[in-house]
């Protein structure tokens, strides 16, 4: 993997500044006026860039009741489904023209994690410098696959990640050409537990991927993320909003402007941090996980029809085949009826 990458007219690099992205997720409330100060809370807090997420609750998920669809992980969201908790989360397409205008006229950089194959799109027309790729989503083989053929820098964040999930996402982007991909030490908690953040992962995975390492930071507080800049992070993303009491699905996690822009000084001066290298994942991130991609089928469906595009997903949660089988299994037949929310299995093809 590349050592050098730039996004936007910033060099990412082992000699570079550390990168500071200032995440801003649900903290906008739904209100534009409220997403623009946040961009301006993380220019005056020494944020180089702000970043956003791309989806509707349509394409990251299916609205669906059933019990994959809920939220049972001993999360802050459980309680609702995963289409309901989007429908509050999600920041509306006809905003992010706008806003990456306004963010570059500020002098920040500006992307996105995209969350399907049509919010790619969407941020293509849009002519983004880099693409995050969030740690449920590394497990979506062709969307990482789609992202990767673009040739932009490509932040990818590890949370939900078995070492094997981390070596074919990689291998996905070299086969598509792409060696500037960044990997984010991540921990899927929210907030995340100091004793799970276990740094001593980052230097690691530089040296068993040969490529940059970062940290996506879902601790409280700014010691973690210098910390792990001690231990060789070129870049930091940690969640921001103008006030946690204002509420929010991230509002719990996420850092005041003050608190960034302190983070942002300790980031320059922090030289050491504790933990042990492990790719294990703990309890909670492997319920986390059962929200990782995997293939459903999405509409109503009767025995003997064919596989299409529209009908076979990948979508959150992780109850159905791996996404790797979705090309193989278009196409092919569905063996019996099948309504929309069916998890893909085997016994659902028609191999005769």
């Amino acid at each position: 993997m590349n050592k050098e990458i730039v996004i936007g007219e910033r060099m990412i690099s082992e000699n570079a500044p550390v990168f500071v992205i200032a995440e801003m997720s649900a903290n906008h409330l739904m209100d534009f006026d409220r997403a623009v100060k946040i961009m301006k809370a993380a220019k005056d807090a020494g944020a180089d860039a702000v970043k956003i997420q791309t989806y509707t609750p349509d394409t990251i998920t299916l609205d669906s009741d059933d019990p994959c669809f809920q939220i049972t992980q001993g999360t802050i969201w459980d309680g609702t489904t995963l289409h309901k908790l989007y429908e509050t989360a999600y920041t509306p397409w006809e905003w992010q023209p706008k806003l990456m205008k306004i963010a570059q006229d500020m002098g920040l950089i500006f992307f996105s994690s995209p969350f399907d194959l049509s919010s790619i799109d969407f941020l293509e027309e849009m002519n983004v410098p880099a693409y995050k790729v969030a740690s449920f989503e590394i497990t979506d083989i062709p969307f990482i696959r789609k992202i990767a053929r673009l040739g932009k820098p490509i932040l990818m964040s590890t949370g939900i990640a078995y070492l094997a999930d981390i070596e074919l996402a990689l291998k996905t982007c070299r086969e598509a050409g792409n060696e500037n991909v960044i990997l984010l030490k991540c921990t899927s908690a929210y907030p995340a537990p100091y004793e799970e953040i276990n740094l001593k992962t980052i230097p690691s995975m530089g040296e068993v991927f040969g490529c940059l390492t970062g940290l996506s930071d879902h601790t409280m507080g700014s010691a973690v993320a210098g910390a792990g800049v001690a231990l060789g992070a070129k870049v930091v993303e940690k969640h921001l909003t103008l006030r946690r009491a204002d509420g929010g699905a991230d509002a719990a996690f996420s850092m005041e402007p003050e608190e960034f822009k302190e983070m942002v000084e300790h980031i320059r001066q922090i030289e050491k941090a504790v933990g042990k290298v492990t790719y294990e994942l703990t309890e909670k991130q492997k319920k986390s996980r059962e929200h990782s991609r995997s293939l459903f089928v999405a509409q109503d469906m009767k025995a003997g029809d064919v596989f299409t595009p529209e009908n076979l997903r990948s979508v959150r949660p992780s109850c159905g085949l791996h996404t790797m089988y979705y090309e193989e299994l278009l196409g092919k037949k569905i063996s019996r009826d099948a309504r929309l929310g069916t998890p893909m299995s085997w016994d659902l093809v028609d191999f005769s």
